[in-house]
């Protein structure tokens, strides 16, 4: 029979392929015969890239570039299909992770590393793009993109501007004659779970900018400052981002995107499946794991254990979650296809413990489910799929 171990990370503990390899041992352990294929997926935030690029079968190429706050950073980006595709997780670049509680400020930050790398992509030749943007430091309405690319910024008296978040309550200009040409003709995928529009009471500032490190001050500041980069944008592209849905995720670098590079925004698991080929995968599978770190009713709304699940569920294979923990309304996902949720501590102890033995934990729940699987169906002379 055949298993799939399709994960997501289980943030801060262990990455999507640690999880995939955690299920396959204790799939094994239950099963010796089993073929076991690990498919860690992602949402559109961190561990998208290395997903995507595993699952293809593709290669890295690093780079050093400007971090949030222009420090210099090692970041990655994806080769798959031959080349043909480059794949960004601007996290790499812009990440909220890589900047320290105390020094989150989003007045000061720029998403101009992940310009960085859309501009090495296309200098290795990409056709097309895809660009994961969740888990961002910035609310800079992608300014520090484009003017990696080759735009600039003026205020009402004509000055040029910085391309960081304070500088879109003067923006009143975007001169895009030097925006690099070969974004009109590389086919862009925008990969995020954010559908909030640029402003307003959920968009990019009210709802992302505290956690980034926004006081009510600058919220209000920022949330104003992304109607002028709205009303410059309509007047340099004829494109109206003011309400699009998505257009605020990563702090305006989705409306940024869709505006300036012709960019599609879809849903990050979509695009991860899509990529992965994952519907393919799927013919003929007996019994699917995924999981993540904890399973609430967030999980239910385009988060990638209910997007696989919905997969699954249109192949006829049952679809099991391994999780770090349940929260409120975590049964949601039964409506999307998952047929049971099993947390992986089977006994109590503290988080730093639980953990240091994650793997462990993941392994043997997955063991002592194959387990009840195999006897279920044996009980029932029901054969599992070849």
């Amino acid at each position: 029979m055949r298993v799939i171990a399709a994960p997501d990370s289980f943030k801060g503990s262990l990455s999507g392929p640690l999880v995939a390899r955690a299920i396959a041992r204790g799939v094994r352990r239950a099963c010796p015969d089993c073929i076991v294929n690990e498919i860690p997926i992602a949402d559109g935030g961190e561990g998208t890239l290395e997903a995507l690029v595993q699952a293809r079968q593709g290669e890295y190429r690093a780079y050093t570039v400007q971090g949030p706050l222009g420090q210099p950073v090692a970041a990655q980006l994806g080769l798959i299909a031959s080349g043909r595709i480059g794949v960004i997780e601007m996290a790499q670049a812009s990440g909220l992770l890589l900047i320290t509680p105390e020094q989150r400020n989003p007045l000061l930050t720029s998403t101009f590393g992940t310009g960085e790398l859309i501009r090495a992509a296309l200098d290795l030749g990409c056709q097309e793009l895809i660009i994961t943007i969740g888990g961002s430091a910035t609310v800079d309405g992608g300014l520090g993109m484009l003017a990696a690319l080759g735009a600039k910024f003026y205020d009402n008296e004509h000055q040029e501007l910085a391309p960081v978040g304070a500088s879109l309550a003067h923006l009143a200009q975007v001169d895009i004659t030097g925006l690099d040409k070969r974004l009109q003709t590389c086919r862009i995928t925008i990969a995020s779970d954010v559908t909030n529009p640029l402003c307003g009471p959920t968009g990019a500032a009210a709802v992302f900018g505290p956690q980034k490190g926004a006081t009510p001050a600058m919220v209000a500041l920022l949330d104003q400052g992304l109607h002028n980069f709205a009303q410059a944008t309509l007047t340099a592209t004829g494109v109206d981002v003011l309400d699009l849905p998505g257009g605020g995720a990563a702090g305006g670098l989705g409306a940024a995107l869709i505006a300036y590079a012709g960019g599609v925004m879809r849903s990050g698991i979509d695009v991860v499946l899509d990529t992965i080929d994952i519907d393919t995968r799927l013919v003929g599978a007996s019994l699917v794991f995924t999981g993540e770190g904890r399973m609430d009713g967030q999980s239910a709304q385009g988060k990638a254990p209910a997007g696989l699940a919905r997969r699954a569920q249109a192949h006829g294979c049952p679809v099991v979650a391994l999780v770090g923990s349940v929260g409120e309304n975590y049964e949601a996902v039964f409506e999307q296809g998952i047929t049971g949720v099993f947390p992986v501590l089977s006994a109590p102890t503290d988080l730093a413990s639980a953990m240091e033995h994650a793997a462990d934990s993941v392994a043997d729940t997955a063991y002592r489910v194959m387990h009840f699987y195999l006897g279920v169906t044996a009980v029932a002379g029901a054969s599992p799929r070849q």
